[in-house]
């Protein structure tokens, strides 16, 4: 058996960048850039007011009173200089014309026909946005490499870009295999089960922003299992769950190698997901995960999903992981490390962790229960305090709430 850890860097190994292609700038969001963007001119383009108030020359005031002479709103230029002593009225965002150099708000001064009074003392420069203060032309405002989110969005078409190119979605092939499965939809009857895997790893597939591709279900023999694999090798990596144990019917692994597939590894070092195997065939990535719906979509976490993000052109691949203390004793009486089902709290800038209970890997509603999963080393027990290293499956126990 192959550690975690050796696994991982095994498998990330094998996984190239995918190509790019050309979309609109709002869909690029939540994709990752593989060029730097450049400002093509000063963000912003001029001096403009921060305030709806009243431009002057600082320098040219002489006793906080000033004769108003204009109106320049948002959208328009004024080109002739103000003389000292003298101010125009200005909107956000207005360009500040020629001969001022600090904006006072509205509501700092008193008006008196066509004067305003200052009420009180202003520094110079105050409430004026300095041409290409938020970017300067020429700069790298965006590197390559880079996850687009909201605010890229936002300076990308500040930019003034329409459309960029971006790393593709990875399609990833999805099969679950077994004589005893049915589609859902189907009613259960006795040595059936539903097909629930196919299902909760294409959704674990969207949440990491690729595009699944199901492929149903391969019966229990080499020659359907062939058939689904060879299928599955259209997409740019194929994901498979259950057949690849040691049972009289598990024909994943024969089935790969009967095509011409590289078996690199066949078990990990960790519970559950124990019986995983990783396969190169036609330069595809060929995932083959157990059957159990819990240590598929664990194996899914640590193994398909960074390899999903890799492809995408993602650098920080990993879930986050955390120091949180046990809020009840934990222990793992077993020769392998185990990834248990965890509820994570945040209290008081401290993480807190407890056990969703059973931890089957047949059990699903153990997942449902949970938002992290606890590393507990073999042959290991904690008590109620102790320090465990988590990782984190959903941090929305950060977010507030809306009362009901």
């Amino acid at each position: 058996m192959v550690s975690i850890e050796e696994a991982q860097r095994t498998i990330l190994e094998q996984i190239g960048r995918l190509e790019t292609e050309k979309v609109s700038v709002f869909q690029g969001l939540n994709r990752v850039t593989p060029e730097d963007h450049v400002a093509p001119w000063d963000i912003p383009p001029a001096d403009n007011s921060a305030m709806d108030g009243y431009a002057f020359s600082h320098a040219g005031m002489a006793d906080g009173s000033l004769k108003v002479t204009g109106f320049l709103p948002a959208g328009e230029v004024h080109d002739v200089p103000v003389p000292p002593g003298e101010a125009i009225k200005i909107m956000t965002g207005a360009p500040v014309p020629p001969g001022c150099d600090t904006v006072v708000p509205i509501e700092e001064v008193e008006e008196q026909g066509d004067r305003i009074r200052l009420r009180g003392a202003v520094k110079a420069g105050t409430h004026v946005r300095r041409r290409g203060e938020d970017i300067g032309c020429g700069n790298v405002v965006i590197q390559a490499g880079s996850l687009l989110r909201p605010q890229e969005i936002g300076m990308l078409s500040a930019m003034g870009s329409t459309s960029l190119a971006v790393y593709r979605r990875a399609r990833v092939a999805i099969l679950s295999t077994g004589d005893e499965l049915l589609e859902p939809g189907s009613t259960p009857m006795p040595g059936k089960l539903i097909n629930s895997n196919s299902y909760s790893l294409a959704a674990q597939v969207l949440d990491a922003g690729g595009d699944p591709v199901l492929l149903g279900i391969a019966a229990d023999t080499l020659e359907a299992t062939c058939e689904k694999i060879k299928a599955g090798l259209n997409a740019d990596m194929l994901v498979i769950t259950g057949g690849v144990s040691v049972g009289d019917r598990d024909y994943v692994k024969a089935a790969i190698e009967a095509m011409g597939g590289e078996v690199t590894f066949w078990k990990v070092n960790m519970k559950p997901g124990k019986p995983l195997a990783f396969a190169m065939l036609d330069g595809k990535p060929i995932f083959a995960l157990p059957g159990n719906p819990v240590a598929a979509m664990v194996s899914f976490e640590l193994f398909v999903r960074p390899s999903v993000l890799k492809a995408m052109g993602h650098r920080r691949i990993f879930r986050p992981q955390v120091k949180a203390l046990l809020s009840e004793p934990a222990s793992n009486k077993g020769s392998r490390p185990h990834l248990v089902r965890g509820i994570v709290s945040l209290e008081k800038d401290r993480y807190l962790v407890s056990t969703t209970g059973n931890q089957s890997s047949g059990r699903l509603s153990s997942l449902i229960l949970g938002n992290g999963l606890m590393k507990l080393a073999p042959e290991s027990s904690l008590a109620a305090g102790d320090e465990v290293e988590v990782i984190l499956l959903d941090r929305g126990f950060e977010m507030g709430c809306v009362e009901a």
